[in-house]
């Protein structure tokens, strides 16, 4: 008899008790009426077994298998009474747990979530509107007619708004809330129609893709600079596709895919002439809105943007005592269009300058005509309590719509038919054009104008390289000193 005595009841495979505790005996012969049947018996823990076999070699090679097995220190399943390796090699592997596969709307409303604390409310909104522009060509097939007019509404207005389809408690964690009833339907087709994540790796995918984000909801193609704000957006929600694993690479840095160009210089016939300028503040805003006449001369006069021009306070102004002497504008905060349901607070709110860090501030020198328009707005209309300048109907920002139908119908006053039919001054916007244009053409050094406007040096250069008149003068009577030529009619002295 061999034994291996040791421990039992120790689990081993799938939880099986198996024991060390092994009694081997030697072969019996069985005498049967025709034949002799040889018994290898054995005892795992408590447990009998044996095995009859027809002869004695095939009884003594399974006696010499479990002897062996008892020398390397094998345990022995106890039910079964073999080897735990043995156990092992007859038990069939676990069916594999079925592979999670990511879906492009899972991924694309991560990417969403992972950006959402550390962007403006307007970057939100862009990025949004960009996954929403894109995702309908990563989806298996086209929407039914009773969730086709809501696809749009619930991607933009839901699966990429994280501030709407999240809440967050005191300690900053996020939690899912319910849907509105209305896109339950839409929500449910999408999430089961979404490709995974994977298939942007094939080149006709990916380029179906940017194609949606080169087309606009009407069918129409979109502007150059909507394409690579929204062709940005998708760049960087593929490279967190690759971060996570789920890519090899992104498709689009090897894609043979050219967008359109950007037009990133601007257009010289927007900008007006002081006089022009003049003509729209006192003949166009002041006989409709006077209290808006500064708010638009902050622009024109002083390069702000209109988000910044929100934010005037009195305390930002240093007036001289007379309105024929300069003074100083600082500005300090910015406060563009955008609606409260992409901000934290659920309401218009003010940040930082653009380009800028928390608190920092960007002076600007304040002309006469500015000091008068300022001063005389100060004198009629006061302040808001907290000391803006400007105002909406309920203390608050002026609202868009208000200052664009505004300025609409101040270029109807104040333009000619035919400019109103061209592109001068077609937004507000055109004013901060005009103002860093004025300045350039005046000869104030790049980097001041640069410094005023609140844009590098490289941007002011490229992008009002055509505002800048009279260069091509100046460049032909050079040439012309270097040929010996006469500069007025170009022939040799």
């Amino acid at each position: 008899m061999t034994t291996n005595p040791s421990g039992a009841g120790r689990p081993d495979l799938d939880g099986r008790p198996s024991s060390f505790d092994v009694r081997i005996w030697k072969i019996n012969e069985i005498e049967g009426k025709e034949k002799i049947t040889y018994q290898v018996r054995w005892r795992v823990g408590p447990q009998r077994h044996s095995r009859n076999y027809t002869t004695r070699r095939l009884a003594e090679s399974r006696h010499a298998e479990l002897l062996a097995a008892t020398r390397r220190g094998e345990a022995f399943d106890i039910e079964e009474g073999i080897p735990v390796s043995e156990l092992r090699a007859t038990t069939p592997e676990p069916e594999p747990e079925p592979e999670q596969v990511r879906t492009w709307l899972e991924h694309a409303r991560d990417f969403a979530d992972v950006k959402w604390p550390r962007l403006a409310p307007t970057s939100r909104r862009s990025l949004a509107e960009s996954l929403a522009t894109v995702t309908p060509a990563l989806l298996t097939g086209s929407p039914p007619t009773e969730v086709a007019e809501l696809v749009r509404e619930a991607l933009y207005g839901w699966v990429f708004q994280t501030g709407r389809r999240t809440s967050v408690d005191r300690i900053g964690t996020r939690t899912e809330n319910d849907p509105p009833a209305t896109l339950t339907e839409t929500l449910a087709w999408l999430e089961s129609h979404a490709r995974p994540v994977a298939d942007l790796a094939e080149p006709e995918v990916a380029r179906a893709a940017l194609d949606r984000l080169a087309t606009k909801l009407d069918g129409h193609p979109a502007g150059a600079n909507t394409i690579s704000r929204k062709r940005a957006v998708f760049f960087g929600c593929l490279e967190y596709a690759v971060e996570r694993r789920d890519l090899a690479a992104n498709p689009l840095a090897s894609l043979a895919w050219t967008a359109p160009k950007v037009a990133e210089q601007v257009d010289r016939r927007v900008v007006v002439n002081h006089g022009q300028a003049k003509a729209l503040l006192h003949k166009g805003v002041h006989p409709q809105t006077p209290n808006l006449v500064a708010f638009f001369g902050s622009i024109y006069y002083a390069a702000a943007r209109p988000g910044e021009v929100q934010e005037i306070r009195q305390d930002d102004l240093v007036l001289p005592d007379t309105d024929d002497e300069w003074g100083m504008l600082t500005l300090s905060g910015n406060n563009p269009e955008t609606s409260g349901q992409w901000t934290d607070s659920g309401e218009r709110s003010s940040r930082q300058l653009k380009h800028r860090a928390t608190k920092d501030t960007r002076p600007v020198p304040i002309v006469p005509p500015l000091v008068a328009l300022y001063r005389r707005h100060l004198n009629e209309f006061g302040t808001a309590p907290d000391g803006r300048l400007f105002r909406g109907g309920r203390g608050g920002a002026v609202p868009g719509a208000r200052y664009g139908d505004v300025w609409r119908e101040a270029r109807r006053r104040a333009l000619t038919p035919a400019e109103v039919a061209s592109p001068l001054a077609a937004t507000p916007y055109d004013l901060r054009h005009a103002a860093v244009s004025t300045w350039l053409n005046a000869g104030v050094p790049p980097t001041l104008i640069a410094e005023w406007a609140g844009h590098s040096v490289a941007v002011l250069l490229h992008v009002y390289a055509k505002c800048i008149v009279g260069q091509d003068e100046a460049a032909r009577l050079r040439v012309a000193a270097a040929l010996g030529l006469d500069a007025t009619d170009g022939t040799e002295p």
